[in-house]
């Protein structure tokens, strides 16, 4: 509600400017010099304020897109005159992908300047840009450096072609012939990587999965693991 009366009031007192130099043109020096002042003081309002309509008619993205923007990343949660709502989501190996529980109130004059990047949208089909409910997450697990490491990719691997091969396959048929790289890669490339630290090896897999269960996807198959794991004494988490 805030953020509409400022909308207006910005508005308003621009259509009042523009009349008292139509009608009083001895005070045109006056007011031009109040009006910069006022556009010094309200520049980043009013960017964000232009922001909003770039947003909005660009169709970049909605409410319930995950998104990166500069350094903010999380889920849109409500798109304002001013700023976009998000639901933080974290970067790191504890919380990477994951909902922080923190709420961003990124500025809408951000998209201006800085590259958006929509976790769920941005496709290309019949030279279209289109949405999709499909996006290419990671799953990540440390195991201990005297593992099996071999058989604890190729068990992860056995895990993630499972329980993603449905959704591999309804993704297929809203993409088709046009289908992007991630899908390519997720039937020909390796699904399974390895990160070696000091301590412990990381095996990063890849899967696709619709943007709204990534999270649940991602519990079956770390229960999946850990179920096994308590069977295989020579795969032990780190």
């Amino acid at each position: 509600m805030k953020t509409r009366i400022l909308a207006l009031l910005i508005a308003f007192i621009v259509i009042a400017i523009l009349i008292a130099v139509a009608l009083y043109s001895n005070l045109a020096i006056y007011i031009s010099i109040i009006a910069i002042g006022m556009a010094l003081a309200l520049q980043k309002y009013v960017a964000s304020y232009f922001g909003y309509f770039v947003i909005v008619f660009s169709n970049m993205l909605h409410v319930g897109d995950r998104i990166r923007i500069d350094s903010y990343k999380g889920d849109v949660r409500h798109i304002g005159v001013f700023y976009i709502t998000l639901d933080e989501v974290g970067e790191d190996e504890k919380l990477g992908g994951e909902l922080t529980g923190k709420i961003l109130h990124v500025p809408n004059l951000i998209v201006l300047d800085k590259p958006v990047l929509n976790f769920s949208k941005g496709y290309e089909k019949n030279c279209k840009i289109m949405q999709c409910d499909y996006i290419f997450d990671e799953i990540r697990i440390p195991i201990s450096s005297d593992s099996d490491i071999a058989n604890a990719v190729l068990l992860l691997e056995e895990i993630i072609n499972s329980e993603d091969e449905e959704y591999l396959v309804q993704s297929k048929e809203v993409f088709r012939e046009n289908y992007p790289a991630f899908l390519h890669e997720a039937e020909s490339n390796r699904r399974v990587l390895i990160h070696v630290e000091e301590q412990r090896i990381w095996l990063k897999g890849k899967f696709v999965t619709p943007y709204r269960q990534r999270n649940e996807l991602r519990t079956k198959m770390y229960l999946r693991f850990i179920e096994h794991t308590g069977k295989d004494s020579n795969i032990r988490l780190a």
